[in-house]
């Protein structure tokens, strides 16, 4: 008999809500909810696939649900009076973003542009539809309250940075920290991090130039590279380094 007989659509369907559930396990809100609620949770969940350089929300733009990135990555901005755009956050796989619209009674629109740096593919929940499960299951509502915690901490940790640090400093713990996020082995060398200098230099907080003669000096010392528009950590030991001596 022939074995594709087998593979009707109920057996598809099957498989994929298999492999969604395995990858949602894997996001902190979602894993450990109990098979029923996950299985509440996959059919309210759309599967939405981008380009590189595609808009996915905008800022001040009505804030209709939360995305769940599977692959890619997505860069969240906000724009100054001047229409400068500044990098907030970069979400990789395993990460939510949009949930400040969750519950808010002081604004329904999303605060910050996403935006892909690579192609991908999101998953994404209706807000009301993720209230509902909040509500429904306390568990779900008190792994998103953590999720949340950590991102305020680390958004917190990242303005302090901004802030008080100089300018080679600053590089050198964006660089630490996004090479962490980006790093999708266990391996500490030719991490890609897919930014330009320019959209870097953002993330620090401070001009392209300055960020220029840093990178200029960490290239010279075989730790970096840069090309087709991405940052290449080389070695990311050396460059941890550097971040200790750099306090």
């Amino acid at each position: 008999m022939n074995p594709i007989h087998f593979l009707d659509d109920s057996y598809v369907d099957k498989i994929v809500d298999i492999q969604t559930a395995d990858f949602l396990r894997k996001i902190v809100i979602f894993k450990d909810l109990s098979n029923a609620s996950m299985q509440l949770i996959i059919k309210r969940i759309q599967t939405l696939t981008f380009k590189k350089g595609e808009k996915i929300i905008y800022e001040d733009e009505k804030a209709k649900g939360v995305f769940f990135v599977h692959s890619g990555a997505v860069k969240l901005t906000k724009e100054d009076e001047n229409g400068n755009e500044i990098i907030v956050c970069m979400k990789q796989k395993g990460d939510v973003f949009a949930e400040a619209c969750l519950f808010s009674k002081t604004s329904e629109l999303y605060p910050a542009t996403a935006t892909m740096l690579q192609d991908g593919q999101l998953f994404y929940l209706d807000k009301v539809e993720l209230e509902k499960g909040l509500h429904e299951y306390p568990e779900l509502a008190i792994q998103m309250i953590r999720y949340m915690s950590d991102s305020l901490r680390e958004m917190t940790s990242t303005l302090r940075d901004v802030a008080l640090l100089d300018v080679y400093a600053k590089t050198v713990k964006s660089l630490e920290r996004l090479g962490n996020k980006f790093n999708t082995s266990t391996t500490r060398w030719n991490i890609e991090i897919p930014l330009t200098i320019q959209e870097f230099a953002t993330v620090v907080g401070t001009t392209r130039e300055s960020v220029s003669r840093v990178f200029s000096k960490l290239k010279k010392e075989g730790i970096i590279d840069m090309k087709s528009r991405k940052i290449i950590i080389l070695d990311m030991c050396k460059l941890c380094t550097l971040m200790n001596s750099a306090y």
